[in-house]
């Protein structure tokens, strides 16, 4: 029976790492895959200055879906090579939020994603999207951290 896993990407080494992590100790053959990328419009267009400048937004806009057409064609590519089945859903909003919707809409029995490993300090300001989906999900999360990045980092 195939399990449907949402793999949340975004242009940075934490999610590639976590999507290259689940693909060789996690995956299954018949899994369906759901890259879901949370687009950043909502934070680009909420800063007051762009709002007057309608060719300013315009360019971010433009820039935006630049970036998430490269960052497909990147994980599709990757996804063609392991014979892995899926689609990409594009979200909007918060995150964390997007990334549990997306699960639910879908039926996920799986969510993987990588984190920046932020200290403790931090994490209480300003929240984590990983600390979010582990937990409102209503299935398994698999939080994958690079074990390259450094301990000493999270004390500053």
């Amino acid at each position: 029976m195939p399990r449907t896993v949402i793999i949340a990407v975004d242009d940075s080494a934490f999610s590639e790492y976590a999507f290259d992590f689940y693909c060789k100790y996690v995956m299954f053959k018949t899994d369906k895959i759901i890259l879901v990328h949370v687009s950043e419009y909502t934070s680009l267009v909420q800063a007051p200055v762009l709002m007057t400048d309608p060719i300013v937004v315009a360019e971010l806009i433009k820039e935006e879906e630049f970036k998430v057409k490269r960052l497909v064609d990147k994980f599709s590519d990757k996804m063609k090579q392991l014979h892995l089945g899926g689609k990409v859903k594009q979200m909007a909003g918060k995150s964390g939020e997007a990334i549990i919707a997306a699960a639910k809409e879908e039926h996920a029995e799986l969510i993987v994603m990588g984190t920046r490993g932020m200290g403790t300090l931090r994490r209480t300001f300003i929240g984590s999207v990983s600390d979010y989906v582990l937990h409102h999900a209503h299935v398994p999360v698999m939080i994958c951290r690079q074990p390259e990045q450094s301990h000493a980092k999270d004390h500053h």
